[in-house]
């Protein structure tokens, strides 16, 4: 039996991991689950896994995890140190899932056991792209992509050399207002922006979707990933949602991922990587689509896409700088605080203003720095706020 540990286990995509787990229950072992404050949801799925642990990441909410895990032989902990304990536990194989820079601590810690880290946590690489590879590398860990585009380009480069690549592809929906007057942005609400046209996922990624950070956030994660330049890394909007990426090669041939729009696809060639198997995912018949649509984004509409290009230029510590100003500024516009259209602004803001801290984003790439720049660019990322609302 393998064992598996699946951080993020409440989100969509640890709910979608755990679906393919409980379909096949006696070839794992899980070892730990780790979620929010969904504490019925985490304690269920440990019972029924019989995870030998769950973790809360808030600690506030231990006592009411350990009285849903009352009876049964699972055990209970929470916060941030039980998180990190929890990612030392032996395991083959680890989910990373937790949404934002919580990630990365945890993701860091799983790869100093030297074991195979699924990465769903994009934020981790934005932040922190040279500090995950080089910790897997030191240990002997293998980092496999689970973002649908990266894990895309990663099966299409399989039995091809990086040197070969002249371009990747990476494709959006366009989110909940990519086909909305322009002008109409501002008076966005957050029930609108909360409602993707092609996939079911959380609330959070499905604002960012509508506003394309998760794009930008995903063309610096491919930068990363990969190691290809940032002028080789293009965008387009692919409204159906099933070619995912494409990888073009210096002969002029395009390679092509489709599939459903189901994140299961990624999760579970991550899951049985280096093999395939069955998944329980919609076949596409390509007959009754008839046709399949791109074109260019427009830069107006998503300015995160230009900042990202800004950040990869920028390099040093920017990648944390902007997933910072982007989670709080999202976080200000869930609240009703802000418009929709502030997001992108505040995050401008945000960039100008620590660049022209002398040092800052030129400090060593270490876990306590992009810790404290991250904890730098939240406070400035609400000073923007607040002066957006005045």
């Amino acid at each position: 039996m393998r064992k598996i540990s699946i951080f993020g286990a409440t989100g969509s995509i640890g709910q979608s991991t755990i679906d393919l787990i409980k379909r096949a229950p006696q070839a794992y072992e899980v070892v730990a689950l780790t979620g929010g404050r969904n504490i019925a949801q985490l304690a269920r799925d440990a019972i029924d896994l019989r995870a030998d642990l769950a973790v809360t990441a808030f600690e506030d909410q231990l006592p009411a995890l350990r009285a849903a895990l009352a009876g049964s032989e699972v055990e209970a902990a929470a916060g941030q140190a039980a998180l990190i304990e929890a990612a030392t536990r032996p395991a083959d194989w680890i989910m990373s899932a937790i949404v934002g820079v919580a990630g990365l601590a945890p993701g860091l810690k799983a790869l100093e056991q030297g074991t195979t880290l699924a990465l769903a946590n994009k934020e981790s690489l934005v932040c922190a792209g040279a500090l995950l590879l080089d910790t897997a590398k030191r240990h002997g860990a293998r980092l496999l992509p689970v973002d649908s585009e990266h894990s895309a380009v990663f099966q299409g480069l399989v039995g091809e050399e990086i040197s070969a690549v002249e371009r990747i592809v990476i494709t959006a929906s366009g989110g909940a207002f990519r086909d909305w007057p322009l002008a109409d942005l501002q008076q966005a609400t957050l029930a609108q922006a909360s409602s993707h046209p092609n996939w079911d996922m959380g609330q959070r990624i499905t604002i960012d979707s509508a506003s394309m950070f998760n794009k930008a956030l995903e063309v610096i994660e491919t930068r990363e990933y990969f190691g290809v330049e940032p002028d080789q890394i293009e965008v387009l909007v692919h409204p159906e949602s099933l070619v995912h990426a494409l990888v073009g090669f210096r002969d002029g041939a395009l390679m092509a991922h489709l599939g459903a729009p189901d994140m299961r696809h990624a999760i579970g060639y991550a899951l049985h990587w280096p093999e395939r198997r069955d998944l329980p995912v919609a076949r596409l018949d390509l007959a009754s689509i008839g046709q399949l649509n791109f074109h260019q984004p427009d830069l107006a509409r998503y300015p995160a896409l230009a900042q990202a290009r800004d950040v990869m230029q920028r390099r040093g510590l920017m990648g944390a700088v902007f997933n910072a100003a982007k989670e709080r500024a999202l976080d200000h516009f869930i609240a009703g605080a802000i418009r929709f259209t502030d997001m992108a602004e505040i995050t401008a803001r945000v960039l100008d203003q620590i660049e022209t801290q002398s040092g800052l984003i030129e400090s060593a790439m270490t876990l306590d720095n992009v810790t404290q720049i991250d904890h730098i660019a939240r406070k400035a990322a609400d000073v923007a706020a607040a002066q957006s609302i005045g």
